[in-house]
């Protein structure tokens, strides 16, 4: 007799086979240079980051307590929402407990059986899950192509129609032609959907992002979303919209409803990290110059934001790379199938505000190394 579990163990043998398991591995304190995580900006460990977090605990306690329709909104969610607002110029803005929530949270409440969305073909995969889960018909347009996404609106028979971007694409790293997708739904009277997780924090003026950068945050066919995980340095997701859809997800949405409200700590580190950002907006400018610098050593060009990626012959050859990296100090990151959107195996860098120059000397020198190999 077979065990129920023979599948799963079969599937785990195929993924090793191909070098396409993943591990947990846990990183400690001072583990290297990181060229690997998402704290872009480098505030995850900036005194007043710690010490927003700390105060918000003191105050509010280890947890919400509760979804935020009960007694889980606390008054740092409304300053964190309006300092949100601010920073990207959005008329409002709606705190969850995570990025991958947010997403859901928009595309569950914003497309039904009634609605045709176009979504990118490189789009992450909380985006993926969320047009799933919305029960619309789904037509995937080629990556940053205007006119296939044109043609796909240009066919639909459903009477709304949501289009889904990201600003700065997790894996390639490249832009979005942000400004014209927001004419060209606005056009064909369709809801534009930007994910701004890799962009908050990094470009568009005061880092308020891309969308903020073509001057249309205001507009009401917009819906940015965007993690407090990264640029932020803390947890969460954030909704960045007109009043309206703001109150839409608040009486709608299924990821929002149901859910504790975002941990006082997280929405206190937060919160000061948008303070240190409005303090020294050339943290931005580092970043930009840090992604060049590495994007110089690997042969590649320079990212629009922080995040930027090498294609490598493999899996094998990516994992590789990665131990190579570490056992010279430096920690880098790595995309095998599924995780691309192109089926390449890529080496995935970061650029960091807080990375100074000897250490990106160092960095460099390791990088053009492993990137020579191919």
């Amino acid at each position: 007799m077979t065990s129920p579990l023979d599948w799963i163990r079969q599937a785990a043998a195929t993924r090793e086979d191909a070098g396409l398991t993943r591990r947990l591995a846990t990183t400690k304190h001072g583990d290297g240079l990181d060229l690997a995580g998402n704290d872009y900006l480098g505030l995850r460990t900036h005194p007043a980051v710690v010490a927003g977090a700390v105060a918000a605990a003191e105050t509010y306690g280890g947890g919400a307590g509760a979804s935020r329709l009960v007694t889980g909104t606390l008054d740092v969610h409304d300053e964190l929402e309006a300092a949100l607002a601010a920073l990207t110029g959005a008329p409002s803005a709606l705190v969850l407990s995570t990025g991958y929530a947010a997403n859901l949270a928009v595309l569950t409440t914003l497309a039904d059986a009634g609605t045709l969305v176009v979504s990118d073909e490189h789009a992450h995969a909380s985006l993926i899950d969320g047009c799933r889960l919305s029960r619309a018909a789904v037509s995937v347009s080629r990556h940053n192509d205007l006119d296939h996404v044109a043609e796909l609106l240009g066919r639909r028979e459903a009477p709304r129609a949501v289009v889904v971007a990201e600003s700065i694409y997790s894996v390639l790293g490249d832009a979005a032609p942000v400004e014209d997708l927001i004419a060209l739904t606005a056009e064909a009277g369709a809801i534009l959907v930007v994910d701004e997780a890799h962009a908050l924090g990094v470009v568009g003026p005061g880092g308020g992002g891309l969308v903020a950068a073509a001057g249309q945050a205001g507009a009401e066919h917009v819906v940015v979303t965007a993690t407090l995980s990264k640029s932020l340095a803390a947890q969460g997701g954030a909704v960045l919209a007109s009043p309206d859809v703001r109150e839409h997800l608040v009486n709608t949405a299924r990821p929002f409803i149901y859910d504790t409200g975002l941990a006082p700590a997280s929405a206190g580190a937060a919160l000061a990290a948008l303070g240190v950002l409005r303090e020294h907006p050339e943290l931005t400018a580092r970043v930009h110059a840090n992604a060049a610098r590495l994007a110089g050593a690997c042969g590649v060009e320079p990212p629009a934001g922080a995040v930027m990626s090498v294609e490598v012959r493999g899996p094998h050859e990516a994992v590789e790379a990665v131990e190579t990296a570490r056992a010279h100090g430096i920690r880098i990151g790595c995309f095998r199938p599924p995780s691309t959107p192109d089926g390449t195996s890529r080496l995935r860098l970061t650029a960091h505000a807080d990375h100074g120059e000897h250490e990106l000397d160092r960095a460099c020198d390791v990088l053009a190394a492993l990137t020579a190999r191919g």
